[in-house]
């Protein structure tokens, strides 16, 4: 009895997702990520996917371009969702600098010191001051939806040496993207940034060409950086590194009220899937960089403070010349300020 009943019971939900299926959608949203099924972004849509479509009703369905199949480069894909040939996409903060500068404040070094930390402060107020920015600067085209993970934490590593404060920096030729924020945190720590494109960096490490980088722990891992030399890593975990997820605004208001929650509630599953995913990843990944010989240092809390100290004139020069870099900075410290207090409080009552 209890199988048949069980039999019943699946058959009328495989049933009710054909009926959903079958539904013509009112709404198709096209979304594309410059990744691989491997990444935490591509986790982050197939949740999202999942989400609006189920709790739509089948009223909207999700396409999901992966790779560069709609655009290949951050400038061209934001100007997709302007135009509206693409409705949602992932860029990171380097990826969206060029159109909206201030979004660099994700890049700025130790503002934020824990996961904890970084996932309240992106799910709040800050979010939305950043998109009511980028709104302004895009004549209400472009509307960020959320700001989510893609990779973790990036962290100082190199061919050399240990380095346990920014003194063992000096000299080193670290690897950076072709951006202001990141060339002058490198240079703050006293070592040489030398802008690299990504996929020239392993033959760059092999060659000397630079001595370090500044990436997560899955990325190091996933263009298996140890083959070239790369054995040292300090986790200073000096960037959290931000996914910002973009939409057309113009197919977002054309939606009635009811779906526009859907999507507005689809993010929000969406950002917790690239908080978690990350996390997991790194598991084996950590495992993986120390079996093939690699040194992992943690900083002391006296020594992370030397790295913040070490960092604190980016914070001058953002703010004088990055466009909305005062606001944004402001908007980013009390954010992480009225985190870390609630945190406080709630560990006190946690551990008591």
């Amino acid at each position: 009895m209890f199988r048949t009943t069980l039999k019943a019971v699946s058959m009328a939900a495989v049933l009710a997702v054909g009926a959903v299926a079958a539904q013509a959608a009112d709404f198709t949203i096209r979304a594309t990520a410059n990744s691989n099924e491997n990444d935490e972004d591509y986790d982050g849509l197939v949740v999202f996917k999942n989400y609006v479509e189920s709790a739509s009703n089948g009223a909207i369905k999700v396409d999901l371009f992966i790779g560069t199949q709609l655009c290949s480069k951050g400038a061209e894909c934001l100007q997709g969702v302007a135009d509206g040939s693409i409705d949602v996409y992932i860029s990171t903060s380097g990826g969206a600098s060029g159109i909206f500068p201030y979004v660099q404040v994700l890049d700025l070094p130790y503002l934020m010191s824990s996961d904890r930390v970084a996932e309240a402060v992106l799910s709040g107020d800050f979010t939305r001051t950043m998109r009511e920015m980028a709104l302004k600067d895009s004549d209400n085209k472009i509307r960020l939806m959320t700001i989510g993970n893609t990779g973790g934490w990036r962290n100082f590593a190199n061919t050399k040496h240990r380095v346990r404060t920014p003194a063992d920096l000096k000299g080193l030729k670290i690897r950076t993207v072709v951006a202001d924020l990141p060339q002058e945190l490198v240079k703050a720590m006293g070592a040489s940034p030398t802008p690299i494109p990504w996929p020239e960096l392993f033959t760059s490490l092999q060659t000397g060409v630079v001595d370090g980088s500044k990436n997560g722990i899955t990325d190091i891992m996933g263009m298996k950086f140890p083959d070239a030399g790369l054995k040292y890593l300090t986790l200073d975990g000096h960037a959290y590194m931000g996914a910002l997820w973009w939409m057309n605004n113009d197919k977002f208001m054309s939606m009635p009220e009811d779906l526009r929650r859907v999507v507005v509630d689809g993010f929000a599953e969406l950002q917790q899937a690239t908080f978690a995913s990350p996390k997991r990843k790194s598991i084996q990944a950590y495992q993986d960089f120390i079996a093939q010989g690699g040194d992992i240092y943690v900083p002391t809390p006296a020594e992370k403070a030397e790295f913040k100290a070490a960092a604190a004139p980016v914070y001058d020069w953002f703010k004088a010349n990055v466009r909305g870099g005062p606001e944004i900075f402001d908007a980013m410290t009390a954010a992480v300020a009225e985190a870390e207090a609630k945190l406080a409080e709630d560990l006190a009552k946690d551990i008591n």
